[in-house]
């Protein structure tokens, strides 16, 4: 058997944007991921289904899996014939211990390449509002760890730190941080010397606090500060308010679950977390195409869509059978909404009729009253396998012959219960089978009290079975449900 690959790759400081282009492919690709507790959520959800994942948890001062662990179950895995990606948090080379897992790696031979990731030395006080090197304020930047080895006392050179008069980003110190003051001050550093700790920076959590060097353990200690965090001791820590950019996003703080489909949740929980959102994916449902098909376009002259899952569902089969485009010259497509359509020009077609209103009822209604299809049409609808009956009743109103055909189908995804419901601002919808997904993982059955942004009037109506305070986008578009949560947050 080959011996397989081994990548280790810095996953940065948890935004997923931050990931590199190269990191990425990585994840997508690779067999075996090794992970670190400090990978975020959004990133971790960028992992396809069926690769194995193998936890080792690692925190500051509490390693489930001893490092010696580590370093074995990557031989292990590699030695299987394995791509194996090694995710760590920030880079791996800056004190992520990267060196020592290459070791074992190297002493029998087996290839391993390594990706750099962005430290969170940097990117986190950027994230803050602070340059770690400014002409004005410094001419050097120092990365120390304040984390010793279990039972050792901190070996760190105060003396020469005051006198290089730089930057000081210190990482893994938030134990040590009176040690580190206390060091600094005695070694003649003045007790004004501005200093900021910055918790689980880059996420939208993330929590900034501005102190001076003879406060900064009570601050870190009034404030209940966690890690991960990053400490900066310098004068550039003056600039934070003036340059605190993330601090300051419009949604800055809020908490939204996302039930959409893991394939396509992407749209709306990237623009929520744009606006500093801290989103939960918990997609509810997943989709599946319906193999093998045989639907008989020949004898349909009108296609109706409702769903980008079931244009990519019809078109992939069709390129996958060896036909294309042509087999459905001079014949008219019909799509429920914008992304649907959009979902359709993917392959380079473009639908001849959206309604005014993104929901089946209305599809259905505005097809027959601006006769875009009459009796004299056959009709076939490609469709989820359990699809709204509002479509359909509108066409059988109309007189429309149809043929009603799946090509794909949905079902419900297990979770964990949620037990913090209350503590997040909204649950989104984005279809009635979100809904009732969602209620399927959670053994309470009254969600009185819970907010649900719904993306049109048949979704909210579902929720509100179930109790929820239904809050409704003014179209059926990820960018409509953004815009309504801005407006609500700018009038509360």
């Amino acid at each position: 058997m080959a011996t397989g690959k081994v990548y280790l790759v810095g996953a940065g400081p948890g935004d997923q944007e931050l990931l590199t282009v190269k990191a990425v492919r990585l994840i997508q690709e690779a067999e075996v991921i090794v992970f670190d507790r400090l990978v975020s959520g959004s990133i971790m959800n960028l992992i396809p289904e069926g690769t194995a994942l193998i936890d080792v948890g690692k925190n500051v001062g509490n390693h489930p899996v001893p490092q010696h662990e580590i370093n074995e179950i990557l031989l292990r895995e590699a030695s299987a014939g394995k791509m194996v990606v090694r995710l760590k948090g920030g880079d791996p080379f800056v004190f992520g211990r990267g060196g020592e897992e290459l070791e074992l790696l190297s002493e029998n031979d087996v290839p391993f390449e390594v990706v750099p990731g962005i430290t969170s030395s940097i990117s986190v006080p950027a994230y803050a509002g602070i340059p770690v090197t400014h002409r004005d304020f410094c001419s050097s930047l120092h990365i120390i760890t304040g984390h010793a080895k279990a039972g050792a006392e901190l070996s760190i050179d105060f003396d020469a730190l005051v006198r290089l008069g730089g930057t000081l980003i210190f990482m893994m110190s938030v134990s040590t941080v009176g040690k580190i003051a206390a060091g600094l001050m005695a070694a003649g550093m003045a007790e004004t010397m501005p200093c900021a700790v910055i918790e689980n920076g880059t996420y939208p959590k993330q929590r900034k606090f501005i102190s001076d060097l003879a406060r900064i353990e009570e601050t870190v200690r009034e404030n209940q500060v966690k890690s991960p965090s990053v400490i900066a001791v310098g004068k550039v820590c003056t600039l934070s308010e003036q340059f605190d950019w993330f601090g300051h996003k419009p949604l800055k703080g809020r908490r939204i679950i996302v039930t959409q489909p893991r394939s396509k949740a992407s749209k709306l929980e990237s623009k929520l977390r744009s606006l500093g959102v801290e989103t939960m994916l918990y997609p509810c449902i997943k989709t599946d195409f319906i193999r093998p098909l045989e639907p008989p376009i020949a004898e349909y002259d009108t296609l109706v869509f409702t769903s980008t899952e079931g244009v990519r569902s019809f078109f992939t089969w069709l390129l996958n059978s060896g036909k294309d485009s042509r087999d459905i010259a001079g014949k008219r497509l019909a799509c429920i909404g914008s992304a649907t359509a959009e979902a359709l020009r993917e392959f380079g077609l473009t639908a001849d009729f959206v309604p005014s209103v993104y929901d089946g009822e209305h599809l259905g209604k505005e097809m027959v009253s601006e006769k875009f299809v009459t009796d004299e049409n056959r009709v076939i609808l490609l469709r989820a396998k359990i699809g709204t009956q509002d479509l359909t009743e509108a066409l059988d109103a109309g007189g429309i012959r149809y043929l009603d055909y799946p090509v794909y189908e949905t079902s419900y995804v297990e979770h964990e219960e949620i037990y913090d419901l209350e503590s997040w601002d909204y649950v989104t919808f984005t279809s009635k089978s979100c809904v009732d997904g969602f209620v399927n993982t959670q053994k309470r059955k009254d969600f009185a009290g819970i907010r649900a942004l719904c993306i049109g009037k048949q979704t909210a109506a579902e929720a509100a079975k179930f109790g929820f305070d239904t809050v409704i986008s003014d179209t059926a578009t990820i960018d409509s449900m953004i815009e309504k949560v801005n407006d609500k947050v700018q009038a509360s």
